[in-house]
């Protein structure tokens, strides 16, 4: 069999740059997605195996679709998702316009679906697949004008057990990470540099727990929110 194969989103900084290095490690083949080129190139060049850039905004079904169809023709397979994009907005009901609203569900909501109902059918025919979800603390307890960015990894987590339940039988695994305050250019947009540096996690500490999801040494937590804090 030829290396497995790993779409990672958000995959030009942060939490989903962290996965794919460490993917990389692991000699993975990557799709790096995010919406732009530039961030994904910087994160491909510390990639060992092969790695393709092919920015998308996975807030769109179509370009979901032309996606996966681009991966799968590159390299005749997909064995992993690691779904790390998001959009997080400090808004008030009552300030959030519904285009910001629909914007932060569908990148962090919307786009697991999306990949689902793509990613299933190949899943099935290659025996089994993977499935991480990064998710948020916020999807039980958000900071105060954090409410769409809430109720997206909310539902970002239910959709998680379902869907765990529907791939058991096909040895699809569904896996959701949630971390807490985490040193990303977007958490740092939301809370200012005074955050304390003592309660924030690295990337990366949040990027080995999703790996283990998706090794498998996490197996029996398929459907499980994984919340990862200090």
């Amino acid at each position: 069999m030829s290396q497995p194969v790993a779409i990672v989103t958000g995959a030009g900084r942060g939490i989903g740059r962290a996965v794919a290095i460490q993917l990389s490690a692991l000699k993975y083949d990557l799709v790096l997605v995010s919406r732009t080129a530039s961030e994904l190139e910087a994160t491909r060049r510390q990639c060992v195996p092969e790695a393709a850039v092919m920015p998308a905004d996975v807030s769109s079904a179509q370009q979901v679709d032309d996606l996966v169809l681009r991966a799968r023709e590159k390299f005749k397979r997909i064995d992993v998702l690691v779904h790390c994009a998001g959009v997080a907005l400090a808004r008030r009901a009552d300030q959030m316009t519904q285009e910001e609203w629909r914007a932060t569900i569908d990148t962090n909501l919307s786009a697991v679906f999306y990949f689902s109902r793509l990613l299933w059918p190949i899943w099935k025919s290659q025996g089994g697949g993977v499935m991480v979800n990064v998710s948020s603390l916020a999807g039980r307890d958000p900071f105060e004008g954090l409410g769409a960015y809430g109720a997206a990894k909310a539902g970002v987590n239910l959709l998680g057990v379902a869907l765990a339940r529907e791939g058991k039988s096909e040895n699809i695994r569904v896996h959701t990470v949630a971390p807490g305050a985490t040193d990303t250019v977007m958490f740092r947009s939301l809370v200012g540099p005074e955050f304390p540096q003592d309660r924030i996690l690295d990337p990366a500490d949040v990027a080995r727990v999703i790996v283990q999801c998706v090794r498998g040494d996490l197996v029996n937590t398929s459907g499980e929110v994984i919340y990862v804090h200090k």
